[in-house]
């Protein structure tokens, strides 16, 4: 249950940081997203997907992160 909890805290890091370092270039990001199609964010979604499974995958099989 810890591991869950420090996942969960480190992805609100990472999700919060570019709010509060980059704020306005963060506003144009956000205008850039909401002009893209949604087969565009699908696939951005799936390949931000696939790499984060293969970067757990590396993690835990291979131990290179420790």
């Amino acid at each position: 249950m810890s591991e869950l909890l420090t996942v969960i805290g480190l992805i609100l890091v990472l999700e919060g940081l570019p709010y509060f370092a980059f704020p306005n270039r963060f506003k144009q990001w956000i205008g850039k997203v909401l002009e893209m199609t949604e087969s565009q964010l699908r696939v951005y979604g799936l390949v931000s997907m696939l790499i984060g499974l293969l970067l757990v995958f590396l993690a835990r099989r291979t131990g290179w992160f420790g």
